[in-house]
């Protein structure tokens, strides 16, 4: 996340034990939002990332057959890239 730099400069911890917090504007524009247009946001975001690795498996794999490649972005997003 970017701060302004009057801001105090915040450590980011890159590891499994890392608790993410919502920073306090994002969660108040969030609160304003009915429960549909979150459920929208999310359903928004998945889309993105399917289509994301869609395309770069597309671009990996140019061989691959469509099945193949919504198997692999089913799995991907259950397990990740590993």
């Amino acid at each position: 996340m970017w701060r302004c730099q009057e801001q105090t400069h915040v450590k980011w911890r890159l590891d499994n034990g890392q608790i993410e917090v919502v920073d306090d504007a994002v969660a108040e524009v969030l609160r304003r939002k009915s429960v549909a247009q979150r459920v929208e946001m999310a359903l928004a975001g998945n889309r993105f990332v399917r289509l994301r690795i869609e395309g770069h498996l597309r671009t990996l794999h140019p061989d691959w057959d469509d099945a193949h490649i919504q198997a692999e972005i089913a799995r991907r997003m259950r397990l990740g890239s590993d």
